[in-house]
Formats: C-alpha cells, structure tokens, sequence
C-alpha cells in the first residue's frame, strides 16, 4: 500500500482468509483495490467501482477464502471519515475495516492501526484502543 500510494494518496487492499468455529479470522493473502479497479486510486481517495467486485468474488471462489477484512491508508491519524462510515467496502455485519495512518509511510505498531466493527445500517463499532493490541496479532 506505502507504494500504491507513494506517500502521497490513499491506497487499500482487501484482507482474504478463512474464520475458526470461534468467529477469529486468520488473514492468508491481500488483493489490492487497484489490481481489481485500475482507477479506484485516481483521485487521490479509495472510490472502488462496484463492478470490480465480481472479480473480487472469483478470485475468492478460486482459492477457497473469503473477505475478512479491508484496510486502506489515511493521511495523518487513523480515524474513519464520514466517506467510510456511510460506504463500507463490505456492508456485511460483522465485517472488519483497518485504517493505516500516514499512508503506511512508516512503520505501524498494531494500536497505531484504526480498527472498526461494521454493525449494518450505517452503525461502526470502535475497536479502542486499548484493545487494540489484543485485537490481531502479525505473524510472520
């Protein structure tokens, strides 16, 4: 994302994996939003074409996994906008939306990334943070 976006503009990617029995996702690989739609980045904020999601949704089916989460950069702090509270990329309950501060120039600690909870009906839960930490671990 750092080099989609060159430190300049918002780039993002879609978190594909599978869930445990316990609801915990384990995230395996990434399709970034302007391999699915060459113009999402063109102006300067994510604005993914709905068409793009068949694509999306192939490339799923293809490798046994699901969508777990999204993630997309920010200028400055990680605080969802209005543009993403009232646009989810996925609008499923449940569904995970990681923000990355400063356009991922640097390097991230796990309670510098903004974590939210969509709720349905235009409802986000903030993951705080101080739970931030237990929230995801990076592995390897």
């Amino acid at each position: 994302m750092r080099d989609r976006g060159g430190g300049r503009h918002e780039s993002g990617a879609f978190l594909l994996g599978l869930r445990d029995d316990a609801g915990r996702a384990r995230i395996q690989e990434f399709v970034l939003y302007d391999d699915l739609d060459p113009h999402s980045l063109d102006t300067g904020i994510v604005r993914f074409d709905g068409r793009y999601f068949s694509d999306l949704w192939a490339i799923c089916e293809r490798r046994g996994l699901e969508v777990v989460a999204d993630v997309h950069t920010h200028p400055g702090e990680s605080w969802q906008s209005a543009s993403d509270q009232a646009h989810p990329m996925i609008a499923r309950d449940g569904h995970l939306a990681l923000i990355v501060p400063d356009f991922a120039r640097r390097g991230v600690r796990r309670e510098d990334v903004g974590v939210y909870r969509y709720r349905g009906a235009g409802r986000w839960d903030v993951i705080p943070l101080a739970q931030r930490r237990r929230f995801f671990t990076l592995c390897p």
